[in-house]
C-alpha cells in the first residue's frame, strides 16, 4: 500500500472513538476469535501506538510476514469502513435508504420483483421526506427498470406516472445544483481574493454573479434551493463589503431552520455554518447585543444533542472558537481571552478534525492579533511567522498582507527601528507584487519609514496626522476592508492619548452599550 494510503489507515484508526473501536472488534469477532485475525493484530498496534512503524510491527507480531502487510493495511481499512457503515446507519438517514436500495437490488436479482418494489417504495417515502432528492432519482430509474421486467395490468399508466416523477425531480435537482455551484464559485473566490480591492474588482465580481445568478421565483423555491441562494447573495455582499445586506440574506439563512425545524438535525452541518455566518454579520455591524445572544446559543448546541457526528463536532469547535474571539475584538477584553488560546493552540498543533490550511492560517492571525490586542508583542510576532513563512500560501492574500503589515507595528513597538527600516521595504515589495497596496497600506507605509528617525516629540504629531487621514479613509468603498483585519486606529489612539490599545477598543464598547441602553429606555 503507498504510504499516502498507510496515512490514511492511521488517521481513520486515530479518528475513532472508544465506542467505535469497541464496535469494531465485536464486528470482526462475532464469528472467530480474535487471535485468528492478523488484521485486527493490526489494528490493535496501530491503535495503540497512534502512528505505522513497519519495523516494530513485523517484531510485536511475528505471525505478519513483510510481504502479507499491504494487503492486511487493505483490509483492515476496508472492515473498518464496513463497521463504520453499520454503526452509522442509525444516525445517518441517507446510509439507511442506500441500504434499503442494496435489499432491493438483492431481491430483484433473485427474481422477486414485488418484494424488491415494495422496499424501494418505502425507502422513497424517507428519501421524499428528508428532501433527499438525488436518493429518490435513484430510486425512480431503479423501479422504472423493474417495472419493464415485471408486467401487470397497470404497466402502461405506471411508466407515464414515473416517467413524469423522473422529469420533474431532474429538474428540482438541476436547479438545486445551480444554486448551490454559484453559492460555491464564490466561496472559492473569496478564499482566493478575499474582499473587494477596487472598481475593477467590483466590475468583475458583479458580472460573475449576474452571469451565473439564475431566474427564480421565490415562493417556487424548496429549501435547498433557498439555502444555497441565500449563501450566494451573503458570500456576494459581504465580498463587496455591503455589510447590511451581508446581514441580511444571514439572518435569512438562519430564519430558514426556523421555517424547516425538521432540517435542523438533518443537516446540522448547514444549521452550524447559518449560524456562524449570521455571528460574523453581526460582529461586522457592531450589533453587540445580539451577537453575545446568538453566541449563548452556540455554546449550548452540544446540550441539545445535535451533534451526531464528529464533523458536526469539528465544526461546532471551529465555529465556537472563531466568534469567542471576535467577542474579544468586540469587547476589547484580550488579555482574559488569553486563558483560552493555550487550548486553542493545542488544538490546531493535534488537529483531530483535519482542518484545512486556510482555516489554521486565520487562527493564527487572530491569536496574533489577541496578544497584540494585549501588548504581548513578542507573542503576536510568534503568531504572524506562521502565516508569513507558511509555504506554498496560495489562498487568502489579503491574510498574507495584513500579517505583514502587523509584524511592522509590532516590531515598532519593541523598538526594532533597524529591523523595521530594512522590513518595511521587503514588506512593500510584497504587497506591491500582490497588488494589496492600497491608499491605507501606502500611509501607514509613509509613517514606518520615517518614523525611526524622528524624535519622541515628531512621532506623537505623526500619529495625530496619520490617524486623521485613516478616519477619512475608513468610509470609502475600497479602502475599509484594512480595518477588517486590523485596527489600525485604535492602535494610534492608544499611541496618542498613552493608553493600552485594549482600553481604547474596551471604552468604545461601553460606549454602544451605553447607547443601546439609552435608546432602549427611550423607546
Amino acid at each position: 500500500m503507498a504510504t499516502q494510503k498507510t496515512d490514511y489507515l492511521v488517521q481513520l484508526i486515530n479518528s475513532l472513538t472508544k465506542a467505535e473501536k469497541r464496535s469494531f472488534r465485536l464486528f470482526v469477532m462475532r464469528n472467530q476469535a480474535s487471535d485468528d485475525i492478523l488484521f485486527l493484530k493490526l489494528f490493535d498496534e496501530i491503535s495503540r501506538t497512534k502512528t505505522f512503524d513497519e519495523q516494530s510491527i513485523l517484531e510485536r507480531i511475528p505471525a505478519i510476514k513483510k510481504r502479507q502487510l499491504s494487503n492486511l493495511k487493505a483490509h483492515l481499512y476496508k472492515q473498518l469502513l464496513i463497521g463504520l457503515r453499520m454503526v452509522s446507519r442509525n444516525n445517518t438517514p441517507e446510509i439507511d435508504i442506500r441500504e434499503r436500495i442494496d435489499y432491493a437490488r438483492v431481491l430483484y436479482d433473485k427474481g422477486l420483483y414485488r418484494q424488491a418494489l415494495d422496499i424501494l417504495s418505502k425507502a422513497k417515502t424517507i428519501s421524499l421526506k428528508l428532501r433527499q432528492y438525488v436518493l429518490v432519482l435513484n430510486i425512480l430509474e431503479f423501479e422504472r427498470f423493474i417495472e419493464s421486467q415485471y408486467i401487470t395490468r397497470s404497466i402502461e399508466s405506471r411508466a407515464e406516472e414515473l416517467k413524469k416523477q423522473i422529469i420533474q425531480l431532474t429538474r428540482k435537482i438541476e436547479s438545486i445544483q445551480t444554486f448551490s455551484n454559484l453559492s460555491l464559485q464564490l466561496y472559492g473566490l473569496y478564499l482566493n481574493v478575499g474582499h473587494v480591492r477596487d472598481e475593477h474588482d467590483r466590475r468583475y465580481l458583479h458580472d460573475f454573479f449576474e452571469s451565473n445568478l439564475p431566474e427564480y421565483k421565490i415562493e417556487e423555491l424548496g429549501f435547498y434551493e433557498k439555502l444555497y441562494l441565500y449563501q450566494a447573495f451573503g458570500w456576494y455582499h459581504y465580498m463587496e463589503q455591503d455589510f447590511a445586506n451581508y446581514y441580511k440574506y444571514c439572518m435569512r439563512w438562519y430564519e430558514l431552520f426556523k421555517e424547516y425545524p425538521e432540517m435542523i438535525e438533518l443537516e446540522t452541518a448547514l444549521y452550524l455554518k447559518a449560524m456562524h455566518n449570521l455571528l460574523n454579520a453581526l460582529y461586522m455591524s457592531f450589533r453587540d447585543e445580539r451577537f453575545l445572544e446568538l453566541l449563548s446559543v452556540l455554546e449550548t448546541v452540544p446540550d441539545r444533542g445535535l451533534l451526531q457526528t464528529r464533523n458536526d463536532e469539528g465544526l461546532h469547535q471551529l465555529y465556537w472558537y472563531i466568534n469567542m474571539i471576535n467577542k474579544h475584538f468586540l469587547t476589547g477584553s484580550f488579555t482574559n481571552g488569553l486563558e483560552q488560546m493555550p487550548a486553542l493552540v493545542k488544538l490546531l498543533e493535534a488537529n483531530p478534525y483535519n482542518w484545512d490550511k486556510h482555516r489554521i492560517l486565520v487562527f493564527y492571525y487572530k491569536i496574533a492579533c489577541m496578544y497584540f490586542g494585549s501588548s504581548d508583542w513578542d507573542t503576536s510576532i510568534t503568531y504572524l511567522n506562521k502565516i508569513i513563512n507558511a509555504k506554498s500560501p496560495d489562498f487568502r492574500g489579503d491574510i498574507q498582507s495584513f500579517a505583514r503589515i502587523l509584524n511592522l507595528i509590532s516590531h515598532y513597538e519593541l523598538g526594532n527601528r533597524v529591523l523595521l527600516e530594512y522590513q518595511v521595504k521587503s514588506v512593500y515589495r510584497y504587497l506591491a507584487k500582490m497588488s494589496e497596496l492600497q491608499e491605507v497600506q501606502n500611509e501607514i507605509f509613509r509613517f514606518l519609514r520615517k518614523v525611526p528617525r524622528m524624535s519622541e516629540y515628531e512621532v506623537k504629531d505623526r500619529f495625530t496626522d496619520l490617524h486623521d487621514k485613516l478616519v477619512k479613509l475608513r468610509d470609502s468603498d475600497y479602502e475599509r476592508r484594512a480595518f477588517l483585519y486590523l485596527d489600525i486606529i485604535s492602535w494610534l489612539e492608544s499611541k496618542m492619548y498613552s493608553k493600552s490599545v485594549e482600553s481604547i477598543i474596551r471604552a468604545k464598547y461601553e460606549q454602544r452599550r451605553a447607547k443601546s441602553i439609552d435608546q432602549s429606555v427611550k423607546l
